[in-house]
């Protein structure tokens, strides 16, 4: 008894705070509820949406194979030169911050349904306009067209409360669509274009124009897909649809599920997402802090240099003595990247957030670092082997470039992908969910689509002429600096919300601590 004096009347166990019983049989009440799904139906709908990443990610690598083809191009009018380069690779990111936007104004008129369905029009006229391009501004509009799209689809899948996202207790948002753009990316690296003299590779190469084509394969199968789908139950219930959004969650749920729980949830959900934000409520830190850490994130994450890596991906490869041709080693990385996300998705939720964000950060400088060393004191020779190769169809390279150091952009660059894809990548997504007030979520989402796809345009559309005016590495060595500041930002702004319910996250940012038990045992 005297060992047990100074203990509490009930008891703290390990690992345990200071919890209601009734928020703790919340929390395990809506796991076990979404763990127990049949979720055929839910993945069907799912699969129909997020084609339009697939598309989305499968136009952001077009201009990977295809700008090396056209610099080649024995038409004047569609040969890329210079400025027209940089344009073409970056006039895509300007499309999509713009559909982004436009999408906050088309999933309250239409819904997510049918905005997502209307992104196949610019989609499909700008593949049209790409492979029957006579002159380059023909190719600009395209690439603007297939980037409005990729806009409109990517901001139309909802920022869900992270609860709502488990399956067997793993996260979604975020990994479903960073795996899927993975998959576009990764079918749009390895059909790399050939000069119109040279017989393709079977298997490996399309012509350019052909490969536009297929880009609205997966733009037509998801319309289809979503004529038998319903409409997301969140936008009926907040257009005061109730029946026809039960309709749906049954559909979607299934008659067995207790689906009346989940429709409650929305509703409140809804309710409190559909009051504006004051003036008031902007200065106060539960929203001001998790907007700006949001804001933040999105726009270091575009700075770390994913974008113009992997639309210049066969560029870079070409101006860099490497040990394959460059679109065998585009292959490869694309092969990396879907690998990678899959992989990381099914780990995310049992490491944390913060522990992710840094391993990641530290493999992207290091990858970074490698390939701008490597460059800067690697002899290139004046014309790169590996690109004289790419009509080749043997792969493997000229005997004077066959030694060990020319694999190392290859493995860097893979490792650049793998950093990305566990942390930087698909996090930025799931912390939106976890840390964002329900109420700022839809303004503070358009936000960052633009403040990320703006970045992008700009680090795209200078990435050419910069590497033209003082080398390659450079870009390189800027994305360096840009991933010791995200291990600095993640050490001291992001805050772990692995565990963490909705209500000790709101307070994290009201006081800055995690809860008033945890800074006393900091200080015991």
């Amino acid at each position: 008894m005297e060992a047990n004096v100074h203990e509490p009347l009930l008891r703290r166990e390990p690992g345990e705070d200071y919890q209601t019983l009734g928020q703790l049989d919340a929390r395990q009440l809506e796991k076990d509820y979404y763990r127990t799904l049949p979720n055929r139906r839910l993945f069907l709908a799912a699969l129909a949406a997020v084609l339009g990443n697939f598309s989305f990610g499968f136009a952001l690598v077009y201009t990977s194979p295809v700008i090396p083809a056209l610099e080649r191009s024995r038409r004047p009018a569609l040969r890329l030169t210079g400025d027209a380069q940089s344009w073409f690779g970056s006039v895509f990111t300007l499309g999509t911050a713009a559909g982004g936007l436009g999408t906050m104004y088309f999933n309250d008129r239409l819904g997510r349904k049918l905005s997502i369905m209307f992104s196949a029009v610019p989609s499909i006229l700008g593949y049209l306009l790409m492979g029957s391009a006579q002159e380059v501004w023909m190719l600009l509009v395209g690439r603007l067209l297939t980037g409005f799209a990729g806009g409109v689809t990517s901001a139309s899948i909802p920022v869900r409360q992270p609860q709502a996202s488990y399956r067997n207790g793993g996260p979604l948002p975020g990994c479903w669509l960073t795996c899927w753009t993975g998959r576009g990316i990764l079918l749009g690296s390895p059909w790399v274009t050939s000069c119109p003299s040279a017989s393709p590779t079977p298997g490996l190469v399309l012509d350019w124009r052909w490969l536009a084509v297929a880009g609205e394969v997966p733009v037509l199968l998801m319309v289809v897909l979503l004529c038998f789908m319903p409409e997301s139950p969140r936008f009926l219930i907040s257009k005061g649809k109730e029946d026809e959004a039960l309709s749906a969650l049954t559909w979607l749920r299934g008659q067995e599920a207790n689906y009346w729980w989940e429709y409650e949830q929305i509703k409140d959900s809804v309710k409190e997402q559909s009051q504006p934000i004051t003036w008031a409520e902007l200065k106060t830190p539960y929203i001001y802090k998790p907007v700006a850490i949001t804001l933040l994130m999105r726009f270091l994450q575009q700075l770390c240099g994913v974008t113009p890596i992997l639309v210049y991906l066969q560029l870079i490869f070409d101006s860099t003595e490497v040990i394959l041709a460059s679109q065998y080693d585009a292959v490869i990385v694309g092969a990396v990247r879907l690998v990678s996300v899959i992989f990381a998705a099914s780990f995310m939720d049992r490491a944390g957030r913060k522990i992710l964000l840094y391993a990641s950060a530290f493999i992207m400088l290091a990858s970074n670092l490698t390939l701008g060393f490597y460059i800067h004191y690697v002899p290139q020779p004046p014309t790169n082997t590996s690109a004289m190769a790419v009509n080749s169809s043997d792969p493997s390279p000229a005997p004077s470039t066959a030694n060990s150091l020319t694999v190392l952009p290859l493995i860097a660059t893979m490792a650049f992908i793998v950093g990305y894809a566990m942390g930087w990548g698909p996090i930025t997504w799931l912390l939106m969910g976890e840390v964002l007030p329900l109420k700022a979520r839809g303004v503070v989402s358009g936000l960052c689509v633009l403040v990320s796809w703006l970045t992008a345009f700009a680090l795209t559309k200078a990435f050419l002429p910069v590497k033209d005016s003082f080398g390659l590495e450079v870009p390189f060595f800027f994305f360096s600096v840009i991933c010791v500041l995200n291990l600095i930002f993640t050490r001291w702004l992001i805050p772990e919300t692995k565990g963490r319910s909705l209500e000790r996250i709101e307070s994290y940012f009201r006081t800055g601590r995690k809860s008033f038990l945890e800074s006393l045992r900091r200080h015991r």
